[in-house]
């Protein structure tokens, strides 16, 4: 017989109070998964790559009942025009992260590096980058106009990254022990994406406990993830926070791992109350093994001034409205501050635009639990604030004898966006504008930078050398940092350098199918214009900052007529590669 993983054979004085069949069932888990971390030790490259290729069929196969129930859960009723974002960050995201990883594992298993045919040059600061997306030419067709770019850590070489590519897998027998994941409530992807990098980047078999705004998903997620859990990969579990508690106490956990909040974060790492503000202060966690952790922030907007026409303002106006209203605005990633410049000429004609793209994006609640709390905060906050849809979002400028504390240190995780005026125009306020960014807003987690091509070209090597100066772990250059959350070959997670005792977004990287090692950021680039205004002779004039695309308006804009059609198609396309079906999506996505 196995031997069983470390048991807590009888409670100890501080573990919460469950009931004995839970944590006999907790401890069965846990146990199941440390014979199961002995069967992945055992298993070749090119079998965990035909994993990742069964998890394509059975992901596929759940997928329109994992959209379904989790619409449902989100106050999204069938013809919803938002059903989209289902969709596209749930098996969508799913099916091309178990691709990547099976594209990688291929590539290991015969020798090769996952850099091997990707292309590596300069970036600012004697960095190296990696350019990961496109990587296919379907890539590039779906998401024209879309690039990313992985940046390493100043000193690591293009050889280094290309060494050192494919983390636990360079090791596969070396057995990671069984991993905890905390999983996000928000996002119905997170949790899977979570558990495959457990899998995959540290060879952590995983026992994941979802938050209980996802009870509803976890038969679906039992049969989407079902060749991970046979073999003993993977437990899934439901509870709320004495089991959580339970978990990340046990002594058969190696290591935990969460999506959420850092106020979450603390309570597992410090406790709570006087005791958890002298064990940060003595540096004495109560949590007795490593961590890791995505969280949020509150994540800007640059706005950097410019010539832009009428269709600039309203295109990009509806881009910064989808970046706070996709999911209700409760995502980490949701941008909250838009950070303006007071002397731009068109500042005014822009905050027009943006009243009126946030006032008609379509309605929905605001779901997720005490959104009612946080946006009764940003009312408390600002009582002058404007209150858009029915009164269900807030707009909130910021005027010279106003104070932003609040807005720049609060994630409201809700539609609340605030508006920042800056000094300055051209490099002078772009500089001005990453400071701020920098030391003002809490959370390092990702922001967002439009410009339009000719301002960009104008700036030059100014622009690049004020994105590397960005602390922020995804950087989007006229493309939202959501990109580089559904880009598997991308890496997210905060920006390096936060510890225990200053969480900010988080310690460590997820994603990141390449398996990366020595990764400080991600960078995507989008289109400033949308076709056919990108064909327009002063677009494609400016040498820097141009960026072609075919789509007329990206699925995932709130603002998108054909938005949920689109979503389902690429979803679909990725599921089947039927393109007799997605010339049908093209039509579609014509007509958004």
């Amino acid at each position: 017989m196995p031997n069983a993983a470390p048991a807590q054979s009888r409670p100890r004085a501080d573990d919460p109070a469950l009931a004995d069949e839970v944590r006999d069932h907790l401890d069965a888990c846990i146990a199941r998964l440390d014979e199961g971390a002995r069967v992945w030790s055992a298993l070749t490259l090119d079998q965990r790559a035909r994993l990742m290729t069964r998890l394509h069929d059975s992901i596929s196969a759940a997928a329109e009942e994992w959209v379904d129930t989790a619409a449902t859960s989100k106050d999204l009723a069938p013809g919803h025009p938002l059903r989209g974002e289902e969709w596209l960050s749930g098996p969508y995201a799913a099916i091309v992260a178990v691709d990547a990883y099976a594209s990688t594992l291929r590539v290991l298993a015969r020798g090769g590096s996952p850099l091997d045919d990707v292309t590596t040059d300069a970036a600012p600061g004697g960095r190296v980058r990696a350019h990961v997306f496109p990587t296919t030419a379907v890539d590039g067709m779906l998401l024209s106009g879309y690039t990313g770019e992985v940046w390493f850590e100043p000193g690591v070489t293009a050889e280094d990254a290309r060494r050192r590519a494919g983390l636990a897998q360079l090791t596969p027998t070396t057995p990671g022990g069984v991993g905890l994941v905390l999983g996000a409530g928000n996002v119905t992807a997170i949790p899977v994406l979570d558990v495959l990098y457990e899998l995959l980047a540290h060879n952590r078999v995983a026992l994941l406990k979802v938050n209980p705004t996802q009870d509803a998903l976890v038969p679906v997620f039992e049969r989407a993830l079902a060749p991970l859990i046979e073999p003993g990969f993977l437990r899934i579990v439901r509870g709320d926070g004495d089991v959580g508690a339970y978990l990340t106490r046990h002594r058969g956990i190696a290591h935990v791992h969460i999506t959420g909040a850092a106020a979450t974060f603390d309570a597992i790492v410090w406790g709570s109350g006087k005791t958890a503000a002298r064990r940060r202060r003595e540096n004495r966690p109560q949590l007795k093994k490593p961590i890791s952790a995505e969280l949020g922030g509150v994540s800007p907007i640059i706005i950097v001034p410019g010539e832009w026409s009428e269709a600039d303002l309203a295109f990009q106006a509806e881009h910064v409205a989808t970046m706070r209203l996709y999911n209700a605005g409760h995502n980490c990633i949701a941008a909250q501050i838009v950070i303006v410049s007071a002397d731009w000429p068109q500042r005014a004609a822009f905050l027009r635009a943006l009243r009126a793209a946030y006032e008609a994006a379509p309605r929905r609640s605001a779901w997720y639990p005490r959104s009612d709390a946080s946006l009764g905060a940003a009312a408390s906050h600002y009582p002058n604030a404007a209150w858009c849809a029915d009164g269900t979002r807030a707009l909130i400028e910021i005027g010279p004898d106003d104070d932003a504390t609040a807005l720049e240190t609060t994630e409201y995780f809700s539609p609340v966006l605030g508006v920042v005026s800056l000094p300055g125009t051209g490099q002078e306020f772009l500089d001005t504008a990453v400071a701020h960014a920098n030391e003002a807003l809490v959370g390092t987690l990702g922001v967002n930078v439009l410009i339009d091509p000719e301002t960009q070209a104008a700036l030059g090597d100014g622009f690049e050398l004020a994105v590397a100066d960005l602390r922020y772990g995804t950087v989007s250059i006229n493309s939202w940092t959501a990109f580089g959350f559904l880009t598997p070959t991308l890496t997210w997670g905060g920006f390096p350098g936060a510890t225990p005792q200053n969480i900010e977004s988080g310690i460590g990287f997820v994603h990141n199918a390449l398996l990366l090692d020595g990764v400080e950021r991600s960078v995507t680039r989008g289109p400033f214009r949308p076709f056919p205004r990108a064909l327009a002779p002063r677009s494609l004039g400016a040498s820097k900052g141009r960026s072609f695309s075919v789509l007329p308006k990206p699925p995932w804009f709130v603002t998108s007529r054909t938005g949920a059609a689109v979503s389902e198609g690429f979803t679909r396309f990725r599921m089947d590669g039927d393109f007799a079906k997605l010339m049908v999506t093209f039509v579609h996505a014509f007509r958004a």
